[in-house]
């Protein structure tokens, strides 16, 4: 059989999931017997007692695989691609739960279209990341990436926060508001999409600044060019808080500035043939569910 580019597959599966251990395994096998080289994840073979492959660290897997597929949710592949992005190790995503804007495969079909793409049958795409950086006093006390958004926001029992925006040097606005989501285009699905930002395509070269209940209603969400270097001050506020994709998060002190600019890694994303990003939309923001075509194309 023809391998195309792939020989050493690493494994994934979203952490504390009972069941998920059966269909990693099953996933193992098959690949397996058609070739491929298994490796899991230390934390995924450890909790599902998967303990016939080797099992490596991100770090090893981004040095040794030659593709990562993320048994789970998006979270899951939040978190992976962060750590994968500087080895560009491609990311497959098979859903375990509800449907994923980014984990595209149901579950029932991966022993059928995983061992398809591994073999080169497969779609490629490119998505941006975030990188921030908290300054203090001028010196940076805090570096983080993100796949979805970096998020300034205040605590549940604070009042509002002031900050400051910057684009590229020059003086944008003050806002007073519950935070301000920076947002990549795979990010306009998630928390930015809540908060009234816009859709944007994941091809597009755009960041989306979304404000968090703005106190004015002129304060609306805009995209800027993914080439700037957006800064956040803090002006006033108590317990003002900023996270990176929902997952690490620092308490911020008056005065601190948030710098964020387009990383200098992408995360590689393979889908199945015939992948749309559309259908997507559709299905999870249920675009047509009181029409009466069908569900995928229109009748």
């Amino acid at each position: 059989m023809e391998m195309g580019q792939f020989k050493t597959v690493a494994l994934i599966g979203r952490n504390n999931t009972p069941g998920i251990g059966e269909p990693l395994a099953a996933l193992a096998g098959c690949l397996t017997q058609r070739g491929f080289q298994i490796v899991f994840e230390a934390d995924t073979a450890r909790e599902n007692d998967l303990h016939a492959y080797p099992a490596l660290t991100p770090a090893q897997i981004g040095a040794r695989a030659d593709v990562a597929v993320v048994l789970g949710g998006d979270g899951t592949m939040l978190g992976i691609g962060r750590q994968l992005a500087p080895y560009h190790t491609p990311l497959i995503g098979v859903n375990h739960g509800r449907l994923g804007f980014i984990t595209d495969i149901a579950i029932a079909d991966m022993k059928q279209l995983v061992p398809q793409m591994l073999s080169g049958s497969h779609e490629r795409e490119e998505r941006s990341l975030l990188e921030a950086r908290i300054m203090r006093n001028g010196e940076p006390i805090y570096h983080a990436q993100a796949l979805n958004d970096v998020v300034v926001n205040r605590s549940g029992f604070s009042g509002m926060a002031e900050l400051r925006v910057s684009v590229d040097g020059h003086f944008m606005s003050d806002q007073r508001s519950d935070g301000l989501i920076v947002a990549t285009p795979t990010g306009s699905t998630a928390y930015a999409l809540s908060s009234n930002g816009p859709l944007l395509h994941p091809q597009l070269q755009g960041i989306v600044l979304v404000p968090i209940a703005p106190h004015a209603l002129s304060n609306r969400p805009i995209v800027l060019p993914d080439t700037c270097r957006i800064a956040i001050q803090i002006i006033g506020g108590r317990d003002v808080n900023v996270n990176f994709d929902m997952q690490s998060f620092t308490a911020l002190q008056l005065e601190d500035t948030i710098e964020v600019q387009r990383s200098k890694h992408t995360v590689p994303f393979l889908h199945p043939v015939g992948y749309s990003y559309y259908r997507t939309l559709r299905k999870k923001l249920h675009w047509n569910a009181h029409s009466s075509l069908g569900e995928d194309e229109p009748g």
